[in-house]
This record gives C-alpha cells, sequence and structure tokens, in this order.
C-alpha cells in the first residue's frame, strides 16, 4: 500500500448523522430522512470530475500480511490457513469504483451508490462494523473516498480533529484490536498518531489512585529538520483493563449489539493529561465522579460533553503489546469548532 500523503484541505467540516435506512436489502423509494442534513458540502473545491459512464465495479481486498507464520499450539490451531489477501484482527478493504461527479468529495448519492454495489456484490451479509470500503474513482490521497461500515450504513470518516480524517466517533475503539486500523485509516504529520474514543470513566478511580504530575522528556523536530529534546509536564496515570473480568464494561455498537473489550487492549492503559491545571480538571472530567467535585474556574472544563470526554490518541511510539499509551484530546486541538 502506498504511504501516507498529506491531505491538501485545510479542514473538513462533517457533522454526525446517520446514512439512509435499508429495508430487507432494498432501498426504500422514500428517504426516511435526508442525508444531505447528516453531511456538510465539500470543504475543498476540485477542479476536475468524473465524466465516465455510470459503470462501476466493485472488488474485496484485505490487508496484506507477509507476516511470519503463527507459532505455537494454540495460535497455529486457530489459523486455519494464510492468505496474502487476509490478515487477522486487521480490518478488511473492500474497493468500489463509483464514479463522483463532484470530485473528491462524495455526494449523497456516491454514497448510496457504493452502498448498492455492495448490495449487488452479495457482500453486505459478510460485513461487519468497522469494515473499511474505499471508492477508488476518487483517487487515493490521504483518506479521500474511504468511508466505514457501522453495522447498518456506510459512515464518513470524523474531521473534528484531523485533516486526514479518522474513526467516527460511533464506533467504540475498545471493540476493535489497537492496530485494527492501521494503514487503512491514515495518518501523517501532526496527527500521525490515530484519534481514538475511549470512555474510561469505569476505571476511574483505578485512574485516581495512580495520577502523579511528572516530568517528561519528548524530542520535537524543528522547522529545519533537526531534533531537540524538550522537557515538559504531564500528568501520567494508568489502570489495568480485563475484558474476561464481570466488571468489564460491554460496549455498544450502532446497531445496538453489545461486545466485549477486544483481547489486544488486555493490560496496562497509560493515560497522559497536559501538566497544567486545565489538563487535570480535563482528566477528572473523563473519570466522571471519580474524583472531588472541583469549584471555581476548574469546574466549567470538567463540564463536557460524553463525545469529548472520550477522544484520546494512542501514542504508537510508545505502545506494545500489553501495554498501550494513550494522550488526552483536549478543545483546542479541533479543527473545527
Amino acid at each position: 500500500m502506498a504511504p501516507p500523503l498529506p491531505s491538501s484541505g485545510a479542514g473538513h467540516a462533517r457533522s454526525a448523522g446517520p446514512p439512509l435506512a435499508w429495508d430487507n436489502g432494498r432501498a426504500q423509494p422514500k428517504r426516511m430522512f435526508s442525508r444531505q442534513s447528516s453531511r456538510a458540502p465539500s470543504p475543498t473545491s476540485s477542479a476536475w470530475s468524473h465524466h465516465a459512464p455510470s459503470q462501476s465495479n466493485l472488488s474485496l481486498a484485505h490487508y496484506r500480511d507477509d507476516g511470519p507464520p503463527a507459532r505455537g499450539g494454540a495460535a497455529a490451531a486457530g489459523v486455519a490457513f494464510r492468505s496474502p489477501l487476509f490478515r487477522l484482527r486487521r480490518a478488511p478493504l473492500l474497493r468500489v469504483f463509483v464514479p463522483s461527479p463532484g470530485g473528491e468529495w462524495l455526494s449523497d448519492a456516491s454514497v448510496q451508490e457504493c452502498e448498492m454495489e455492495l448490495r449487488k456484490a452479495g457482500v453486505v451479509a459478510l460485513l461487519r462494523p468497522g469494515d473499511v470500503v474505499w471508492d477508488m474513482a476518487v483517487g487515493d490521497e490521504g483518506n479521500t473516498g474511504r468511508l466505514v461500515w457501522d453495522g447498518r450504513f456506510l459512515i464518513d470518516l470524523d474531521y473534528t480533529y484531523s485533516d486526514m480524517g479518522d474513526l467516527p466517533p460511533y464506533l467504540p475503539s475498545l471493540a476493535f484490536p489497537p492496530s485494527y486500523f492501521h494503514r487503512l485509516i491514515r495518518t501523517a504529520g501532526d496527527h500521525k498518531n490515530p484519534i481514538c474514543h475511549i470512555d474510561v470513566a469505569p476505571w476511574g478511580t483505578e485512574i485516581a489512585a495512580n495520577l502523579q504530575l511528572l516530568q517528561d522528556r519528548v524530542k520535537t523536530e524543528t522547522p529545519q529538520g533537526s531534533f531537540h529534546t524538550v522537557i515538559r509536564w504531564v500528568h501520567r496515570s494508568s489502570f489495568e483493563i480485563r475484558s474476561q473480568h464481570r466488571a468489564a464494561p460491554m460496549l455498544v455498537l450502532p446497531t445496538k449489539e453489545r461486545l466485549p473489550i477486544d483481547l489486544g487492549w488486555n493490560g496496562k492503559v497509560v493515560v497522559e493529561a497536559e501538566g497544567t491545571n486545565e489538563g487535570l480538571a480535563d482528566l477528572q472530567g473523563r473519570c466522571w465522579g471519580a474524583f472531588p467535585p472541583r469549584t471555581g474556574a476548574g469546574a466549567e472544563l470538567v463540564k463536557k460533553s460524553e463525545r469529548e470526554r472520550c477522544v484520546w490518541r494512542i501514542l504508537r511510539e510508545r505502545s506494545r503489546p500489553g501495554e498501550i499509551w494513550i494522550r488526552a484530546v483536549g478543545y483546542k486541538e479541533r479543527l473545527i469548532v
């Protein structure tokens, strides 16, 4: 797969409405609600458009796996076959070809046609929430043309915190392995660490007990290309995820299906927030009741919507199996206010 390319747009604005409903595999003749009201207009103007005839085809491709075969009794027994087109515990990539008259930003009609192509190919019954669909007709720059199947419909990526697009907030990140969308939902530049949506409130008491204010050394790149070591203060804590524990929370998908936490998250999760009073208030607001109530100016920072309380970035350079690092994403990192 080609390496990630930076997106040309400065920012994207999309809102979070559910797409068109379907009934028994057929499109309803009358739309129950307008997709136009749930998807914003094109954030950037494109000079080219597709004038090809209305022909479309679909091909199914999965993430390539060139790694060594699984070893060990249980691991080897669980893999019945090896395929160069499929990799376990990674999101599959389905490719459709639907010309978009509006350019690289798919219109409502184009998204509906992508859904129709999936139904024509007979793969809808095989789709699972989190499968990625790519409309090849609009190009391969960044995440252009990429949509995510939520169990019923194709939904757009979220451009609130990245101009390349991130996983939509409707899909709980704990339901998928930490690297499930790696290189499929691309990241680059200042947003190389992907956005994830995790509600840490069930582990708030553990986070409060392990909270520390520490000095951290990080390397930053200068405009000239050199690196400098910067010392900063961070609030850091951790908690343990045991998905098989009876007290572990269940995750609700858009289809109302309830799933347990994926085994890839089992182990320690290290959480970080800015080493400021605002960063501490933000972390306390995410733990929802685990800390004593705040008074004064900091009290307003604790009042966050449920969606804002669940936004984190996975720190890839520090994470490893059994220990995942996440950093709180604050309001000032939003590209869309």
